[in-house]
């Protein structure tokens, strides 16, 4: 199910083109969408990242890299 909401915003006309240029929706709406979504992404990448760094990634004991890849050849 999508919901959406109207929204009245007031925003620089430059930033609006730019957004449009280098999104290339369709209407301006999808644009924005695009725009955001995107940033999003972003978002949700660098807090990953910085979650990874306060927490690095270990293998487990007695991990090994062919061991890993014959799993992966039976499935």
């Amino acid at each position: 199910m999508m919901c959406r909401m109207k929204v009245t915003a007031l925003l620089p006309d430059k930033l609006i083109e730019e957004v449009k240029a280098h999104a290339k929706g369709q209407t301006l709406t999808e644009s924005l969408t695009l725009a955001l979504e995107e940033w999003l992404r972003l978002k949700k990448l660098s807090h990953l990242n910085e979650q990874v760094q306060q927490h690095p990634l270990e293998f487990s004991k007695g991990f090994s890299a062919t061991r890993a890849r014959a799993l992966n050849r039976r499935s």
